[in-house]
């Protein structure tokens, strides 16, 4: 298990946001690659970049990102509104490990075939979860499926790993949830990175337990609820 640091951009900043809204900002830090560094320096291993502007179409912090992926000593998986084949060259030049992909992967699975080809093993699909089902554009769509019947699908591309997000929880700080996360692991072919709701030490160990690879982290470190030394220590790897 390795636990991730979320470091979601907005408007230039770093921000958390409480179930998925943009109307509930808890959080924001005007120097998101001076976050990406503390992070790094506490002990992370990895990082998870958002530019949550690109995810809703209502704008781009690539300028931000770029300058975080510059300056990384660790690997870096970036993803928000990811929606072209030229778009992901473009990260992995600018230095990304990972890129993660979202709405176009599940609306368009001709497409992610063909870029978990050109890219295997780096493409990570998020699968935003709200009630069981897929939604997408930033939250805003919510599909007819069942996340578990996505993850069949996704299975058959060599991917990097699946991050299933619990919308509905992220920011609030309830705790994960444990049974979704358990039946996605069981299903998927790939690792499985958990997003929303994590809490406490205990919470991350129980995610472990259920079998999911590694855990991204927002509100709860941003807020000092989780000590994040003790995270990095005990899951930084």
């Amino acid at each position: 298990m390795i636990a991730i640091p979320a470091v979601d951009v907005r408007a230039g900043a770093c921000v958390q946001l409480v179930g998925g809204s943009y109307a509930q900002e808890r959080v924001r830090l005007d120097n998101p690659s001076g976050v990406a560094r503390d992070w790094t320096q506490i002990g992370f291993k990895r990082l998870h970049i958002v530019d949550l502007d690109a995810a809703t179409g209502v704008g781009s912090n690539l300028t931000v990102i770029e300058e975080i992926l510059r300056d990384a000593t660790v690997d870096v998986q970036v993803g928000g509104g990811v929606r072209s084949t030229d778009a992901i060259e473009q990260l992995f030049r600018a230095g990304a490990d990972r890129v993660v992909v979202g709405t176009r992967a599940i609306e368009d699975p001709a497409w992610l075939a063909d870029v978990a080809a050109l890219y295997p093993g780096t493409i990570v699909v998020a699968t935003d979860v709200r009630g069981r089902r897929v939604v997408t554009r930033g939250w805003v769509r919510t599909l007819p499926v069942d996340v578990l019947d996505v993850v069949e699908e996704l299975n058959a591309h060599p991917l990097g790993g699946i991050l299933v997000t619990a919308v509905e929880l992220e920011g609030r700080m309830r705790g994960p949830d444990l049974s979704l996360m358990e039946d996605v692991a069981e299903k998927s072919d790939f690792p499985i990175i958990a997003s929303g709701g994590v809490t406490t030490m205990n919470d991350i160990r129980a995610l472990e337990h259920r079998g999911v690879s590694a855990v991204v982290l927002g509100m709860a470190l941003y807020t000092g609820a989780l000590d994040a030394r003790a995270v990095a220590q005990e899951f930084g790897e």
